[in-house]
């Protein structure tokens, strides 16, 4: 991450760029794609003002604090950013997470054949229908498999139903 550090109307001392510096490394555990740090600090009738740019793949994030001392300035920048990052990591998240659900819908079910001398794995593509249980074992009757793969509508998660005997069945849940 690089930082760089722009001083208006006043002399940049080395204790507030440190200062600067190591407040700006705080944000590194938040989010690790940051490309660089741009800070503007001035001195103005109307206070300190520090104003913070966040340069990360694909936004970039703006932040002004106006304080009476310019470390509270910074640390008030700090705050807001903070803040702005965890919002935008939440957002990431939440939306990697939805699309993982979205695409739940196509499971993948390993067949294991055991031959003479070592295994094969054969990989079958399914599509997991929305049922609820009673209508899955009404369709796992009219199928010949060992087993039935299906998304259970009461829990909107896959399951998998597996014939224990003429009249049994097991129901795995994850």
């Amino acid at each position: 991450m690089q930082i760089t550090i722009t001083a208006r109307h006043f002399d940049l001392t080395n204790a507030i760029r440190d200062y600067v510096e190591e407040s700006a490394r705080k944000l590194e555990k938040y989010f690790d794609h940051i490309l660089n740090v741009h800070f503007v600090l001035a001195l103005g009738n109307g206070g300190n003002t520090a104003e913070m740019i966040l340069h990360i793949p694909k936004n970039n994030l703006k932040c002004v604090a106006n304080e009476k001392d310019m470390y509270m300035a910074i640390d008030a920048a700090i705050d807001k950013m903070e803040n702005q990052v965890k919002k935008l990591k939440d957002k990431w998240s939440d939306h990697q997470k939805r699309s993982l659900k979205q695409n739940s819908q196509y499971v993948y079910a390993n067949l294991i054949e055991k031959g003479t001398a070592k295994r094969t794995v054969k990989t079958k593509r399914i599509m997991a229908e929305e049922l609820t249980v009673n209508e899955a074992i009404d369709k796992f009757e009219e199928i010949d498999d060992p087993y039935f793969i299906f998304k259970n509508i009461a829990t909107d998660r896959i399951n998998v139903l597996v014939k224990k005997g003429e009249e049994h069945y097991k129901l795995i849940e994850p």
